[in-house]
């Protein structure tokens, strides 16, 4: 979600894991939860008025935006271990923190002095999340967490657990200050969530994402050419196989240009493999010119794969000698391929977020996480009063 969209539309939204959390040591694992609202609709592509994202190890989970108005999964994990309940009552939670953002972009806009006929757009963003640390013993260890709210791209307020406060970097959040540490209980709430509730969830959804990576296999690539039916040119194949689960994206590379359809790249479509059903293959083929001197390769873009896996075309012809040699071993060797199954690696999806919310949101973050209903339900009547969606603002 990289968003270029105008001089004071600064998007300072990137918040990494590594400057909010700073360096630790052993095996560390992030939940997160992003939220931006802008002050004013944007005909862009992929820009929306409101926008909440969950996010697991640079992994993101789930997706709402203003548009759809409807919370989904972005990991098939996600998906087939949460009840169709937790889906729809996080989609009711979103909703209602989209409201609340509605309103308190126009509170802020107002505390700035900034006029709403004016063409620049505001934007309110939250960030929240926890981060752990995985000990010899295989347990979840609580490392740090965040509560932090900025707005037009500068820090606004941030949550301190250490003593309990919250703190404002600018003038503009005094108010909102002194409005949240008078009430003791947010901040007991919010250290809570932090330290307890949000490792909770960080731990339940690495579970489902173990569980999934065990029945995961990264494809093979092999890339080579044949005969075509025309003596003058070849035909370049591309084969990745022995992947699960089946979405995989593979692309032919001329001198390091990735080839469409409309430069003549036909594709077989992701087939089960032969009797290997529980793992997959996917074939395209080019037509070259026998003199085509020109640097072919294949790229491969799997879930499984830390990176993405890329063979060179060592220029050969498998069966252009006149007997059938090299079409025999190459059959062979096609056939291996189909039958092998590989280590599991993890394809990390980096991302940069957008954030910024307001306290108690995270009440209701665990609130849609847990699928337990509105983000007000079983909250104390302190906390439930500055719950968006429930009239509160900044």
């Amino acid at each position: 979600m990289d968003w270029e969209i105008g001089a004071k539309m600064k998007l300072k939204i990137i918040l990494t894991l590594f400057c909010v959390f700073g360096t630790v040591l052993g095996e560390i694992h992030n939940l997160h939860y992003i939220y931006t609202a802008l002050s004013k609709p944007i005909s862009q592509p992929g820009v929306y008025q409101f926008a909440a994202m969950g996010i697991l190890d640079d992994r993101p989970i789930d997706i709402y935006n203003s548009e759809e108005k409807v919370k989904k999964p972005l990991q098939k994990w996600m998906e087939e271990h949460n009840e169709k309940d937790y889906w729809e009552k996080g989609t009711q939670s979103r909703r209602s923190k989209e409201q609340w953002f509605d309103v308190n972009v126009k509170i802020l806009m107002e505390r700035m002095h900034q006029n709403k006929s004016d063409p620049d757009v505001h934007i309110l963003q939250w960030m929240h999340g926890c981060q752990v640390e995985k000990t010899t013993d295989g347990k979840l260890k609580f490392h740090n967490g965040f509560d932090q709210y900025g707005y037009d791209g500068e820090d606004f307020l941030a949550f301190d657990s250490e003593n309990m406060a919250w703190v404002a970097p600018v003038p503009a959040a005094e108010s909102t200050k002194q409005k949240w540490d008078n009430v003791p209980i947010l901040s007991q709430y919010t250290k809570g969530y932090l330290e307890t509730d949000c490792v909770h969830w960080l731990e339940k959804f690495l579970k489902y994402q173990e569980l999934d990576l065990k029945n995961t296999s990264p494809p093979e690539v092999h890339l080579f050419s044949k005969k075509s039916t025309s003596p003058d040119y070849r035909t370049l194949v591309c084969l990745a196989t022995g992947f699960y689960p089946k979405d995989v994206a593979v692309n032919i590379l001329k001198d390091g240009v990735p080839l469409a359809d409309s430069d003549g790249v036909a594709s077989s479509g992701v087939r089960p493999n032969g009797e290997h059903k529980e793992t997959y293959q996917l074939r395209k083929w080019l037509e070259i010119k026998a003199s085509d001197t020109s640097k072919y390769s294949c790229r491969i873009h799997h879930r499984t794969l830390l990176s993405p896996i890329e063979e060179s075309w060592d220029g050969k012809c498998c069966n252009c000698d006149g007997d059938n040699t090299g079409a025999i071993v190459g059959g062979v060797v096609v056939l291996l391929i189909i039958l092998v199954t590989v280590p599991v690696g993890l394809y990390i999806l980096k991302i940069k977020g957008v954030i910024l919310k307001t306290k108690g949101s995270k009440d209701s973050v665990e609130s849609e996480d847990s699928g337990r209903g509105s983000p007000a339900s079983g909250e104390p009547k302190e906390v439930n009063q500055l719950l968006p969606g429930n009239g509160a603002t900044i």
